[in-house]
């Protein structure tokens, strides 16, 4: 069992730069893959960066490929997604999220896939 929790979140202008983070507590991350998800209001929650902490695989949307980094810290038990180059649409709830399935390339941007789930930290990029 592993418990997330979001922080880093807030208002930047549009073209700056945001980093959050996802603290772990319980089973160290390292039994884990790790993913990035947002929602915005009114819309369905989305993949946003994935993570294989054992292997290294790392994945990304489309929509910010480029713009974004997800990294690990595992000595704080902490993952990261730097966002750069943010616009208004980057503007939702940001979630992060552990599964433990085997076969993460084929599963790392399905939600049901994953088991734990932090609250949330909201961006709000001004435009």
């Amino acid at each position: 069992q592993v418990q997330l929790v979001e922080s880093g979140g807030g208002l930047v202008q549009a073209g700056g730069s945001l980093r959050l983070s996802c603290a772990a507590s319980g089973r160290a991350f390292r039994w884990y893959n790790m993913g990035w998800f947002r929602q915005a209001p009114g819309k369905e929650r989305d993949f946003v960066a994935a993570l294989s902490w054992s292997g290294g695989n790392i994945y990304y949307s489309d929509s910010v490929k480029g713009r974004f980094t997800i990294s690990s810290d595992n000595a704080k038990n902490t993952v990261y997604l730097q966002m750069t180059s943010l616009n208004a649409e980057d503007t939702a709830v940001y979630y992060c999220a552990a599964g433990n399935y085997q076969y993460f390339s084929a599963w790392y941007s399905e939600q049901n896939k994953y088991a734990y789930w932090g609250q949330g930290t909201q961006v709000t990029v001004s435009s």
